[in-house]
């Protein structure tokens, strides 16, 4: 088992024991409740005493001692464990503690976090604190460490020194590896990887991978490799091959591929009658996806399935505790746990009344509560960006024989220009605009043109991007350039000029990657911005995945990075980023 920090003090365990002994009362007694029994795959009635934030006796008892017990009957109500998000990007445009905040009123209180911000945009030794103060929030929150950028970047060899990837797999709160999108370059003889993935098997924890449409080849080698688990599954088929491979697999419901439905659907065709090896995750969707809650949906999805109540309610709680090893400390009611747990008017509706998460309620009976979960996000070095430079006419020049055509929301291919690049002003009788990279300091450039995001957009600025880096596009130099003005005035974000009038904005305080908003707001933002952009010819998806993926090598076929327009099949910069 991997090394954690315990979470009680010699001092609270006495205490513990002594309110089970009856010499001490405990803070908050649940009776009458029916409840979930993971380890008996029941549902039981019985009482729960909570002392601080473990839970301590579970039965037929009531406490003998009660001064100042809060006691709340829970008859004719349901208790289960506190939902667990296994495979969080919690920086899309959302941050940790505004994503936590939202869905923890419907029911989801714990979260494990892709660490990819923190490598490419964050200060190094700031994030490790960050890491620890955060898990003094009333969430849960664990983290992964990344081996790959999951694109090009300039010196990743100091990103990834030796000394940071160590002290990442070291920490308490990171409890796997991955996800592992560089697995070609693993494939192909990257003894550096797999050095880093045998010291993470070596530390007790777990390694996620990333293997899309990967065949029964690869798969098996991935396996070999030591890869746990895998979210990539696009069918039945794909579930089920994990699963015999002795994968475990996760069931996605996200923004970019609501899944979950089909993916039920044909499991059951398959004939899968388990569900124990099997969770859900919602993949980092983006914030108007998280409207109605998160894990929640799943379970509800997973319901009207026909699934057995008891497995849509361990696939996301017992099941992903028990695969990182936590079921010691959440996912599971019973004794000796953190008291995280839902309140449930029936076992059809896995919308909490009441949630509790470490002994502390955040929802009580449909009221949410005021708790102390504030971050000085400038102690950590996030504040909005600074530019010292600017951006002139003479860094929109596009001359590339090559540009990149959308296949879908995320999905590049090449293509040869036919269009008069030379131009200020594109017409919009087709669908190919002007895309630039530039480097967040100013430093470098990459130019070419984008063929199907939209036939309207005239000015496009965002320095939301995988990378950090500065996204422009749009028909209009001139457009383009009054978008990244106001970008820039606002200290990084998305913004769209048209006639060099801002039609939208989207401030991105934290280090122009993420808002320190509340999601509330950050929904009602995003609506309007797809909105916006649909009226003007944006025909797919989620145009928040578009502009996290176009500099992303994980996927085929062409990307634009700080390195270089690169051909991700042949590995190979096509074209290099010039020197501004």
């Amino acid at each position: 088992m991997p090394e954690r920090t315990y979470q009680w003090k010699l001092s609270q365990i006495r205490k513990h024991i002594d309110v089970i002994s009856n010499k001490l009362a405990p803070k908050t007694v649940l009776k009458n409740a029916t409840i979930l029994h993971s380890y008996l795959r029941q549902w039981i009635k019985g009482n729960i005493w909570i002392a601080d934030d473990r839970i301590v006796y579970i039965g037929d008892q009531l406490p003998e001692q009660m001064n100042q017990t809060e006691m709340i009957d829970c008859a004719n109500k349901m208790v289960v464990p506190g939902y667990i998000e296994p495979h969080a990007h919690p920086f899309q445009l959302y941050n940790p503690l505004s994503l936590a905040k939202y869905v923890s009123k419907s029911g989801t209180t714990t979260f494990v976090g892709d660490n990819l911000f923190f490598l490419l945009q964050y200060d190094k030794k700031k994030a490790l604190t960050f890491l620890d103060d955060v898990g003094k929030l009333p969430y849960h929150f664990y983290w992964w460490s990344r081996f790959d950028l999951q694109t090009e970047v300039h010196g990743e060899e100091r990103i990834f020194s030796h000394d940071f990837l160590k002290q990442w797999l070291a920490h308490p709160s990171v409890i796997q590896g991955g996800e592992l999108t560089s697995w070609p370059k693993l494939l192909d003889g990257d003894d550096w990887i797999l050095y880093w993935l045998r010291e993470t098997k070596r530390r007790g924890k777990k390694i996620e991978g990333h293997l899309p449409g990967a065949s029964q080849s690869t798969l098996l080698k991935m396996k070999l490799f030591g890869v746990d688990s895998d979210h990539e599954s696009m069918n039945g088929k794909d579930v089920m091959n994990r699963l015999k491979m002795g994968y475990t697999a996760a069931l996605r419901h996200s923004s970019i591929r609501p899944d979950l439905p089909k993916l039920l659907q044909e499991v059951q065709n398959e004939g899968l009658t388990t569900y124990d090896h099997v969770y859900f995750t919602t993949d980092g969707a983006t914030p108007t996806f998280y409207k109605d809650g998160m894990m929640n949906q799943c379970i509800d999805i997973a319901l009207q399935a026909n699934v057995p109540a008891i497995d849509a309610y361990h696939m996301a709680t017992f099941n992903i505790a028990k695969y990182y090893q936590l079921d010691d400390q959440i996912g599971v009611i019973a004794p000796g746990r953190m008291a995280t747990l839902n309140i449930l008017e029936s076992i059809d509706n896995p919308a909490p009344s009441s949630v509790m998460a470490k002994g502390e309620w955040l929802v009580k009976d449909g009221v949410q509560q005021e708790v102390n979960d504030n971050i000085n996000w400038g102690k950590y070095g996030l504040q909005p960006m600074k530019f010292n430079w600017e951006l002139t006419m003479d860094d929109l020049q596009f001359s590339m024989p090559v540009g990149m055509k959308m296949k879908n929301s995320v999905i590049m291919e090449p293509y040869s220009l036919a269009i008069d690049s030379s131009v200020n002003q594109l017409s919009t009788d087709h669908d190919e605009s002007f895309l630039a990279l530039i480097d967040r300091n100013g430093e470098w450039r990459i130019n070419t043109v984008l063929k199907g995001f939209s036939k309207k957009i005239q000015g496009f600025a965002s320095s939301y991007s995988t990378t950090g880096d500065i996204i422009l596009m749009g028909k209009s130099k001139d457009d383009m350039l009054a978008a990244f003005k106001r970008m820039k005035e606002i200290g990084g974000g998305i913004v769209v000029c048209e006639r060099e009038k801002v039609i939208f904005e989207l401030a991105l305080q934290l280090n122009g990657s993420a808002s320190n908003e509340e999601l509330e707001m950050i929904i009602s933002k995003q609506t309007d911005f797809f909105e916006k952009l649909k009226e003007r010819g944006y025909l797919f998806d989620d145009p928040i995945y578009s502009l996290l993926f176009f500099s992303s090598t994980h996927l085929p076929y062409i990307r634009i990075t700080p390195r270089g327009i690169f051909d991700v099949m042949k590995k190979t910069v096509l074209f290099p980023s010039i020197m501004r």
